[in-house]
């Protein structure tokens, strides 16, 4: 496969598509007419959440913001890889870049990197299948370009087909993917249309954050791009940090390792000194968000939300109870255990700042890249208070 430039890729991303859709594993049985009802009141939500996230926050979109905002797509878990990978091919561009520089001065370049594309397409491939079961939602920031759809199968299809690209990158979309919520309204056993929209309310305020507040989308671009730079593509040189963090490395608690082990997963292994402080950044920037949508769906919640706070206990214990010892070991090595951490440290930001200073104070943190909090401020809302808002 070749990218849009016609230089070697990276990644065979249709053959990361085609994997992660045979590994996928089915979503929860329903019937035609349940999928249908299901899809339609997601859609429904979604709207109806958009008014109540913006009257609780106060944050509204600009008219070009509203009028270039793609619109929700309800997608099935295999949807969910094909607008993934999608969003991956815009975001690493840059590395593909670097990597088409330093495989023209190989002679190698052409067999080698026709294996190692297709070997990290399956591998790509195995890693989307496992997270497309995982996810309820989702505020793609680095969505392609329109036309973002492809024509459905067949007329009667149910799910919304996002294409695979190569466009230039786009405004942004919101995903509900209506299995994986299915499957955990069930598992949870709460009132499922109670469940939608708060779902909902949690992923419009994403699209509301990035909407609302013109520059959040480049300033997160521009650090994920200068992250990648930063990626050294020498394979010794990969190989040395590894074995330097080889020693320092445990397992989970009774997953082969040892309490009080290095917390470090895959991703930081391999990062130099200038991606750690980029990725401190963006750390706290995204735990900023993940905390704020989560205040926003549990301060909406008890007017709109009869069951919220049953909703709310028994997700929390979900998350907290986390599943078998594989799926611990892979949410670990893949930097999920830290997503749940985002959650946690920034709702207590967010409501350790709206304690202080209101909502109307709080909203200071959306007036440029200078007034987000630092890693140290997400755990210290009075040192942003100090700083920012007073």
């Amino acid at each position: 496969m070749t990218s849009a430039s016609g230089g070697a890729d990276m990644v065979d991303w249709n053959l990361a598509v085609a994997t992660a859709t045979r590994l996928v594993r089915p979503g929860p049985e329903v019937s035609r007419a349940e999928a249908a009802a299901v899809v339609a009141e997601l859609r429904r939500h979604a709207l109806e959440a958009e008014e109540h996230v913006r009257g609780f926050t106060g944050m509204r979109s600009s008219s070009l913001a509203r009028a270039t905002a793609t619109p929700v797509l309800v997608v099935d878990r295999p949807g969910w890889v094909r607008a993934n990978v999608a969003g991956f091919r815009t975001v690493v561009q840059p590395l593909v870049e670097k990597l088409q520089a330093r495989r023209a001065n190989s002679t190698t370049a052409g067999v080698f990197g026709a294996v190692g594309e297709k070997a990290t397409g399956i591998e790509v491939g195995a890693l989307l299948a496992f997270l497309a079961t995982k996810v309820l939602g989702q505020y793609e920031t680095f969505a392609p370009a329109e036309p973002s759809l492809e024509a459905p199968d067949s007329p009667a299809a149910l799910f919304d087909k996002p294409r695979l690209g190569p466009e230039g990158p786009g405004p942004g979309r919101l995903l509900l993917v209506a299995p994986n919520i299915v499957h955990v309204e069930r598992e949870l056993d709460v009132d499922p249309s109670d469940f939608r929209l708060w779902v909902c309310l949690h992923e419009e305020t994403h699209r509301t954050q990035f909407t609302a507040v013109p520059w959040l989308r480049d300033h997160i671009q521009s650090e994920v791009q200068a992250f990648l730079a930063e990626t050294d593509v020498d394979p010794g040189a990969l190989l040395e940090r590894l074995r330097d963090a080889a020693g320092s490395f445990g397992g989970l608690p009774g997953v082969g390792g040892r309490e009080g082990a290095s917390s470090s997963n895959l991703l930081e292994i391999v990062q130099s000194p200038a991606q750690r402080e980029i990725l401190g950044r963006l750390t706290a920037v995204m735990s900023l968000l993940e905390g704020h949508a989560d205040v926003v769906m549990d301060g909406v919640g008890p007017a709109v939300v009869p069951t919220v706070a049953e909703i709310r206990e028994k997700f929390q214990q979900r998350r907290d109870r986390g599943a078998n010892r594989l799926d611990l070991l892979l949410r670990r090595l893949l930097g999920m255990d830290a997503k749940l951490r985002q959650y946690q440290d920034g709702a207590v930001f967010v409501r350790g700042v709206v304690e202080r200073v209101g909502m109307e104070g709080f909203n200071r943190v959306w007036t440029s890249p200078n007034t987000l909090p630092t890693k140290e401020e997400i755990h210290d809302p009075a040192a942003w208070v100090a700083r920012v808002a007073r």
